[in-house]
């Protein structure tokens, strides 16, 4: 059986330590104990020095492979083996942590990657062909079997059935579809036969555009990141320079001072500089944090964004399709001198030959099949509303500008939120209808959710009227709302409160990814809702919510914090650690020993703490 890479690390751990045990417990002449040592030594630190010579020749020399191999071949110079195999010995354990939780952390991702399909079943002619899904062109007819992932986005023309979303979305609830229905790329068909006209080729899938976005995603480092490069390309060459005068400026300077004592106090003064702990869990720490952060829906597009995030002060929604369904439904039916059913009726009957939303939400609460035989003389009034002729009764139905027009008395509700369609029927008011959009069921917990992370200020931007739009803040409990806006509008409102914030906070927006381009591009942090098949969001902003769930952003904030506090964690760890031994290894206190505890210790309990990020789907 083929070993990977950890089982042969841990086999020549195993061996070597073998040897170093009996090095150590079968003292027989001093030339067998160093070849013993020395077989333990090439064993275990082998590829280590092999690592260091090839990139010295590249030029690239001030690395923890230099730094393990000048101090371990220094030990053996001075008769330490023992401790000179210790040391690399130790450093391939934290090798294998660290290997270990990097591989747990890719499968995280892996699993998201898993959503590519391999095939695709187009029809072409009498014959149904499997092909490559990149071979598949628009408006080609694909058919998807139960079990088989969807190949490509498309709307499905034919059969019914139950689609698995939970790759995209993180939630396990299955969808059902039908004709007409959009099916999205790398979700699965449960149960039924699907027929499906393709709308978007491969290349501008949802299932590509979400890979392409994950797998760019460690190319953007965050501010932690990044100080760490730079740190460790002045402080390694650094720490070298001082290891070196540490060994040969005091033999000089101080009387009777021996050249191996000092020697040896530079050489554990190297293997403490070591900077693994922190070139290690940080990044470690990041990638941890947005593979889990996919797994629970939330695509996050570079480390420094999730670093940003942690630093937001205000959080600025968009209102329809963000917080709402930005689906429009009757909330009343309020008739006057004729029953509800036949004012609900008439008006939905009238309205039936418009695809206006206001209409389509009427033929729903209507909820029957309209008999076009019953209409003549349909007559729309653009900016009022319609006029149509039902079975001899002559029905108007529209904004109050509509009765007004028609001369008719209409009643004005008070305190009513929401499009108001007023009814005429032979030019006598007969009542009004109430129509508004729906929020989301989890949008009072996402502001809740919000406050609980001391987010200082939850704002809504909406073009809806002000009584609207101050009665969905109202129900929301937002701290400020700005209703009237246009898009242009929406910029300038985000610039006053971006001047209002301190000079570390962030500003993140949070829109339907479609019309609030603009606004996600100049906020510190967008957040795009509604990813799933949204061109725009997953385009124009940072992080995208593919379950279209508001309360998913306070579960990013809460995920960016937890991996910020773990990167600080590791920083003061390796750093406090690293300089009381490396003062203590100057002075000649510390041994090797303390050396690779300082070294090898503190990068496995930076690895451990990093490994938590991989468990940040439970924050989700």
């Amino acid at each position: 059986m083929k070993m990977n890479s950890n089982q042969k690390r841990l086999l020549k751990i195993i061996v070597g330590a073998s040897a170093y045990a009996a090095g150590i417990v079968f003292k027989v002449d001093e030339r067998v104990t160093l070849a013993v040592f020395l077989v333990a030594f090439l064993i275990i630190g082998g590829d280590v020095v092999l690592r260091a010579l090839k990139n010295i020749s590249r030029g690239q020399i001030f690395d923890e492979n230099f730094l393990m191999s000048i101090a371990t071949i220094g030990a053996f110079f001075i008769g330490d083996y023992a401790e000179g195999v210790a040391v690399m010995l130790f450093y391939q354990v934290g090798e294998l942590f660290q290997s270990y939780a990097v591989n747990k952390s890719r499968k995280s991702i892996a699993s998201l990657m898993d959503i590519r399909p391999d095939y695709a079943n187009v029809q072409r002619g009498e014959a149904l062909e499997r092909v490559d899904p990149d071979e598949v062109r628009l408006d080609e007819i694909i058919v998807i079997k139960a079990g088989e992932k969807i190949p490509l986005d498309s709307v499905v023309v034919e059969g019914n059935s139950t689609v698995d979303t939970s790759a995209l979305t993180g939630e396990s609830l299955p969808r059902e579809v039908s004709q007409g229905d959009v099916l999205l790329s790398g979700c699965i068909n449960i149960n039924g036969l699907l027929t499906a006209r393709v709308i978007k080729e491969f290349g501008e899938s949802t299932v590509s555009k979400i890979l392409d976005l994950v797998e760019n995603a460690s190319s953007k480092k965050s501010n932690s990141e990044n100080f760490i490069t730079i740190f460790a390309r002045y402080y390694t060459p650094g720490v070298v320079i001082v290891a070196a005068l540490l060994a040969v400026i005091p033999p000089l300077l101080i009387e009777g001072a021996a050249f191996s004592d000092w020697l040896y106090r530079a050489l554990v003064f190297l293997v403490i500089s070591c900077p693994c702990a922190l070139v290690i869990s940080i990044p470690l720490s990041f990638f941890g944090g947005i593979g889990g952060a996919s797994r629970s829906g939330i695509l996050v597009k570079g480390s420094n964004y999730l670093e940003a995030l942690s630093k937001t002060e205000i959080v600025v929604f968009d209102k329809t399709g963000t917080l709402t369904k930005g689906v429009f439904k009757v909330q009343d039916v309020v008739p006057v001198g004729i029953e509800k059913e036949q004012l609900l009726e008439l008006t939905a009957y009238a309205e039936s030959y418009s695809n206006h939303p206001i209409s389509l939400s009427l033929k729903q609460a209507y909820g029957r099949e309209i008999d076009a035989s019953r209409i003549k003389n349909v007559e729309e009034i653009p900016g009022h509303g319609v006029l149509a002729s039902i079975e001899g009764k002559d029905v108007a139905a529209g904004n109050s500008k509509l009765m007004k027009k028609l001369a008719v008395d209409l009643h004005e509700p008070e305190g009513a939120v929401g499009t108001i369609v007023h009814v005429a029927i032979n030019l006598t008011y007969s009542g009004y209808i109430i129509i508004a959009d729906e929020l989301k069921e989890d949008a009072v917990k996402a502001i809740r959710d919000l406050k609980e992370e001391r987010i200082r200020q939850t704002v809504m931007l909406t073009g809806d009227a002000k009584l609207i739009g101050e009665k969905v803040a109202g129900q929301l409990g937002m701290d400020k709302v700005y209703t009237e806006l246009l898009p242009a509008d929406k910029v300038d409102k985000v610039e006053a409160l971006i001047a209002a914030k301190s000079a570390k906070g962030k500003l993140t927006f949070v829109g339907d990814g479609t019309n609030d381009a603009p606004v996600l591009a100049r906020a510190d942090i967008g957040i795009a809702m509604g990813g799933l098949g949204s061109d725009a969001a997953i385009e124009a902003a940072d992080i995208v919510i593919m379950t279209d769930e508001p309360s998913k952003v306070a579960a990013a904030v809460k995920i960016s914090k937890k991996t910020l506090g773990i990167v600080k964690q590791n920083i003061a760890l390796a750093l406090t650690v690293k300089a009381a031994v490396l003062i203590l290894g100057a002075v000649g206190i510390a041994s090797m020993w303390a050396a690779v505890f300082a070294d090898v210790g503190v990068a496995v309990l930076a690895i451990l703490n990093a490994i938590r990020m991989l468990n940040v789907k439970k924050l989700g």
